[in-house]
């Protein structure tokens, strides 16, 4: 469960983090100090509690270019002012928090909040490739699995190899691999490849759909079984 905080306030921001952290302790949170901030990292969580004033692009004004590019997001607007209470439908808001904030009422829109993401992620699990979020340079990507055609570890840096280009930022393979799912396997120690853009294979290499990734002479069989298992899933479809 990923819950992003928008607010120009760091007081606020902190407050906001704490009160997410005793709920929900397992949520990943990611923090911005400005819409321009929220819209330029490409970030689309789960949750996002957005304040409407901001200088410079206002939350309304955020929300508005946010949502066309994501309509899945559940978006709370926390503020001072009631007035915007009929834009932020305009914009498709699941609710609207004025501050300062009342621990009951937050709790009670937040655990709504939650089940109205899993419900909305529910229904859509089949239709939509799920995503992951990369941290890099100190900034998040929100990058599709299904973009993803392998992925390596070199010099300590997972990089993620997309058909228009190259992601890298610190993180292990193993955790990947475990958010990736049965579409893509791990052929070698340093190779994680998507079987979506397997074009041929051997006992030593696979050859992509750009690039190619090794292959482990011991993993070669299950890699021949799991593809299959692969071909035979996509065919059903």
């Amino acid at each position: 469960m990923q819950i992003a905080i928008c607010d120009d306030e760091k007081e606020t921001r902190d407050l906001i983090s704490e009160k997410i952290k005793r709920l929900y302790p397992k949520a990943s949170l990611l923090l911005y100090q400005s819409g321009k901030e929220l819209l330029l990292s490409g970030c689309y969580p789960d949750i996002l509690l957005l304040d409407i004033q901001m200088p410079g692009k206002n939350g309304m004004e955020t929300a508005i270019e946010f949502r066309k590019y994501n309509k899945e997001t559940v978006l709370i607007f926390i503020t001072v002012l009631e007035d915007y209470v009929f834009q932020a439908f305009d914009v498709g808001a699941f609710h609207y928090l004025v501050k300062p904030l009342d621990d009951k009422r937050f709790t009670e829109v937040l655990a709504n909040a939650v089940k109205q993401s899993e419900y909305s992620k529910s229904i859509n699990f089949k239709k939509e490739e799920p995503n992951i979020i990369i941290t890099t340079g100190g900034k998040h990507f929100t990058v599709r699995l299904e973009d993803i055609v392998y992925a390596e570890v070199f010099n300590r840096k997972v990089i993620l190899h997309t058909l228009d280009t190259d992601i890298e930022y610190y993180g292990k393979m193993k955790e990947l691999q475990k958010k990736v799912g049965d579409s893509f396997y791990r052929s070698h120690r340093a190779f994680l490849v998507n079987f979506k853009f397997v074009r041929k294979y051997d006992a030593t290499a696979i050859y992509l759909e750009r690039g190619q990734a090794l292959m482990a002479k011991q993993n070669y069989r299950d890699f021949v079984k799991s593809y299959l298992r692969y071909n035979q899933r996509e065919w059903k479809r």
